[in-house]
């Protein structure tokens, strides 16, 4: 055979979708056409070999030559009477062929089985068709009595002692539920909220030989890593603190409340709001909900209790206050409790010494590395939402001591470069849990950066109802990947065609794989001006907007361009966006 003719440049991809019966193979080789080249085209379902058989005839110089292609069969259950279904179009060969089952029916997942397969196979297969799930991964972790973590690069072992415990990280949104089931305000079920909040603080602090973990990370302790140095940043920290708003003057700036006339303005939690007037100046019957983050979230200003509370002392909270109307504050009621109420628990709020109110104040001591998850949960690094973001934050990628392959990130102030809570977060597509990485022993075989993002694209599509994303760089904001779900349930494989001459070799064995299949524009090179169309869609489409460290971004646009790939030219091209898919 010719150049031209060699088989190894002909490419295979096989597709279906869930809950069809329809399996579609593409075949194309970029240097033939074969709706004027491939005559006489024939199909042919070898089963016994597990193969596809494509041959047809070609006209060259010296006459009609015959050609022929060996496509590998996924395990797949295939209607042997049903008709075969084919064509060829300007630029690749299609087949369809009618399946039994859908691939993702209970009874196919389960083929495997039946065909007394290897452990090694079996686990491929197995890996092929289970989502990534957090209890597996929890329940092969606890299965043993210590793991260790090491480098999927180069399997240096990242972890000094082998870790017994993991416990699993709190719901990003657990202050809004907190808040939304015991309310906000200072009286009634406040109290109970705080301990809450301080139960929390203290399940999420970084504490040695413990490890949290969600769907993306395992957060370690800097006391178990191995090898690395971080920097020391305490001054730099504590400045932070006087500098974040936990001095009191600072904090009654912020919160309206003037340090010199002890005036508080916009303070009312409720929505009956009435004015009453206390020195000539205007004062709300209540104070609000208060903030206890440390730093700013989404640009708004925490307001730490502790301050308050200092400011209160200062303020004239008379019982005998007369509005413009002649009324006293006593004949309004609060939106939770009437003035005089109101002013008493204040009283009390100060003065009392009892180990409950002991307890909660003990909230606003908290070490510094627990305050600053006080109002929400830092992230995991891997995918962080606006919820999350923080101008006081900065995510630090974290290196392997040996190869200096990216392995996780960890949050630091911009003050320092020391991990804010004492923790990093291994990225599960970057560690292994066992040796060697990638076997079956691997609790994050299955993890790969392709998977680990596909999911959470999904989940936050489906949290969103938008399946548009914008991918944004967590340091620069800038858009960087531009997101289009069109199918979350598709399945696929793809490769290269086997030879037809010569002996007679191995088939390699093929395997469907989950995918998500999406339209994608990478945005690293973009003009200004396509930055500024780019803004304009994000805010006309109201797509959802995540942002993630640059080495992630850069590996995920290689991997959407290598998939671009598998799909013949006139079935993939769209103006402005590309189609390619992820792995599930």
């Amino acid at each position: 055979m010719s150049q031209l003719q060699n088989p190894r440049k002909w490419r295979y991809t096989w597709e279906t979708l869930s809950h069809l019966s329809t399996l579609k193979l593409f075949l194309f080789n970029p240097d033939v056409k074969p709706a004027t080249q491939c005559r006489t085209l024939k199909i042919d379902l070898r089963f016994e070999e597990s193969l596809l058989l494509v041959t047809w005839e070609e006209i060259q110089d010296e006459g009609f030559v015959g050609n022929s292609l060996k496509v590998p069969i996924p395990k797949v259950l295939i209607q042997v009477d049903s008709p075969r279904d084919f064509k060829a179009t300007e630029d690749h060969i299609e087949v369809k062929l009618v399946l039994v089952l859908p691939v993702d029916h209970p009874l196919v997942a389960n083929f495997n089985s039946v065909l007394n397969l290897s452990d090694e196979d079996s686990a491929e297969v197995s890996d092929s068709f289970q989502p990534l799930s957090i209890d597996s991964d929890i329940k092969h972790l606890l299965s043993g009595n210590e793991v260790d973590f090491y480098c999927k690069n180069c399997s240096y072992k990242l972890t000094k002692t082998p870790l017994r415990s993991f416990v699993e990280m709190p719901s990003f949104d657990w202050r809004e539920v907190a808040d939304n089931w015991f309310g906000t305000c200072c009286c009634s079920f406040g109290g109970i909220s705080e301990k809450l909040v301080k139960k929390y603080a203290n399940s999420y602090s970084s504490v040695k030989g413990i490890s949290l973990y969600d769907a993306t990370c395992v957060v370690v302790s800097k006391d178990d890593i191995s090898g690395y140095v971080f920097p020391d940043s305490l001054e730099r920290n504590e400045k932070y603190d006087q500098e974040s708003g936990l001095a009191s003057e600072e904090c009654m700036a912020q919160s309206g409340i003037d340090p010199q006339n002890n005036r508080s303005e916009g303070l009312c939690c409720g929505t009956d709001e009435r004015d009453i007037t206390a020195n000539g100046d205007d004062e709300p019957s209540c104070i609000p909900p208060v903030s206890i983050l440390d730093d700013e979230v989404n640009g708004r200003h925490g307001i730490p209790h502790a301050s308050l509370c200092t400011s209160l002392s200062g303020l004239d909270l008379s019982e005998n206050v007369v509005n413009e109307d002649g009324s006293s504050a006593n004949d309004h009621s609060h939106c939770c409790m009437e003035k005089t109420s109101f002013i008493r628990s204040l009283e009390d709020c100060m003065e009392k010494t009892s180990s409950e109110n002991q307890e909660l104040t003990n909230n606003f001591k908290l070490p510094r590395d627990q305050r600053s998850v006080l109002n929400g949960s830092l992230g995991n690094g891997f995918m962080v939402r606006t919820s999350n973001l923080s101008k006081n934050v900065e995510w630090i990628e974290f290196p392997c001591s040996q190869c200096s392959h990216i392995v996780g990130a960890y949050p630091s102030l911009h003050y320092g470069h020391a991990p804010l809570d004492g923790s990093v977060r291994f990225f599960k597509c970057y560690i292994s849990s066992n040796l060697p990485a990638g076997g079956v022993g691997d609790v994050f075989r299955k993890h790969s950066l392709e998977r680990m993002f596909a999911n959470q694209l999904i989940e936050s599509a489906n949290e969103e109802i938008s399946f548009r994303t914008v991918v944004r760089d967590l340091k620069t904001n800038s858009p960087m990947l531009q997101i289009v779900l069109l199918n979350t349930n598709a399945w696929c494989c793809s490769g290269y065609c086997l030879e037809t001459g010569g002996a007679a070799g191995p088939i390699s064995k093929t395997n469907l794989q989950a995918v998500v299949k999406v339209l994608f524009s990478d945005g690293s090179n973009t003009t200004e001006a396509q930055s500024k169309m780019l803004e304009e869609w994000v805010t006309k489409k109201q797509a959802h907007e995540v942002y993630m460290l640059a080495h992630q971004i850069k590996e995920l646009s290689e991997s959407l361009r290598s998939a671009e790939g598998r799909i013949p030219f006139s079935c993939s091209f769209m103006p402005g966006l590309t189609l390619s898919s992820l792995e599930r």
